[in-house]
Formats: structure tokens, sequence, C-alpha cells
């Protein structure tokens, strides 16, 4: 098994080339998807969330309100560090998990996760970041998700900032420019990650 980390900022594409990474036949475990796993109700974390944040992030149809979530958290940074304290060590578990099944196999394992410069991990065989601009990274936010520039910004800004990002790279994917481009890079990206066997 090969076990790469994949992060990068919001906007940056990092699902793309996820997406990509995976129709090259990676084995994608993403902390994004695990997280919304563990936040349906019924799962490990829903109640948790709600004894932490309130019963007005449960939305009409029971299900968690991303965006009422969202405005929480991101207006108050001692909030999200409970919640992240909260959500953290438990995906961290289910990812690993997922990892040691695959462990005895020689598949590509990439670990789709944004905040893997505020929690590393150790193991991994390479780190792969994307990267791009931050006002690229707005804009594209601003156009594809509907988010307010100002939102967008304030969540860039909660993030490890990009220097801090590709400090931690072996390898760089960079994402300025258009769909052919990034898959040229995704491409380069593959063969470095298969050079690593």
């Amino acid at each position: 098994m090969i076990l790469i980390g994949l992060t990068g900022g919001i906007g940056s594409g990092k699902s793309e080339v996820s997406r990509l990474l995976a129709a090259r036949g990676a084995e994608i475990v993403d902390a994004d998807v695990v997280v919304r796993d563990l936040q349906r109700p019924g799962g490990e974390v829903f109640a948790k969330m709600v004894e932490l944040l309130g019963p007005e992030i449960v939305g009409a149809d029971g299900t968690l309100d991303r965006a009422v979530v969202a405005k929480k958290v991101f207006s108050d940074s001692d909030l999200l560090t409970k919640l992240n304290a909260l959500i953290h060590p438990i995906v961290r578990r289910v990812m690993n998990d997922r990892v040691e099944s695959l462990r005895a196999t020689d598949k590509v394992v990439v670990l789709d996760i944004p905040l893997l410069v505020e929690n590393p991990r150790e193991g991994l065989d390479g780190v792969l970041v994307v990267d791009l601009d931050t006002e690229t990274a707005i804009r594209r936010l601003t156009e594809q998700r509907n988010m307010s520039a100002d939102d967008a910004r304030a969540r860039i800004e909660k993030q490890a900032s990009r220097e801090s990002r590709l400090k931690i790279a072996d390898h760089v994917v960079d994402n300025s420019g258009d769909r052919a481009k990034l898959a040229e890079q995704v491409e380069k990206a593959w063969v470095w990650i298969l050079s690593l066997r």
C-alpha cells in the first residue's frame, strides 16, 4: 500500500483532484465524507453536536443545518475549537480503521484531509498539496458555491496558511489553470505517487 495525504484549502479544487486520482485507481478515504456520515441523525457525533451547539442546528428535516453550524462556529473561535476537539478524534479513528483494512493490499490509498497541516498524520508515504492563490480560491467559491466574498475570505483565514501547506508538500498540484491543466497536473502527481513503490 502507498499511503498519500492529500490536502488543500477551501476552494483549491482538492475534491476534483481526489476524483481524478480515484479514476486512476486510488482508494480515497475522504475526511469530509467520514464527517458527514458521522453527523447524520443517529451517527456517532450528531447528538454530541446538538448538545454542544444547541437544537437550532437541526433543520426541519431532522438533519444538521450546515449553514447554521457554519455561522455559529466560524464566528466563535472557542466554539470551533470545541467542535474540532469533539469531531477530530472520532474521524481519525474511523479513517485509521479504513486504512488498516487496506494495509495488506498494493493499492494507492489517498487520505483526503482538508486540515492536514492542523492535524498532522504519521505514516504517510508522501503529501500532495493542491495549491492556488487566495484570490482565485475566493472567486471560485463565490462563483461555484454561491458564497459571499467575505464569507469565503473568513473561511480561508480560519484554515492553515497557503505557505504552511506548501511547507509540508512532497508534491504540489497547481490548480490555477483550467480543467485540462489540472488533469495534466494530476497525471504528473500520479506518476510521482507510483514512483514511491
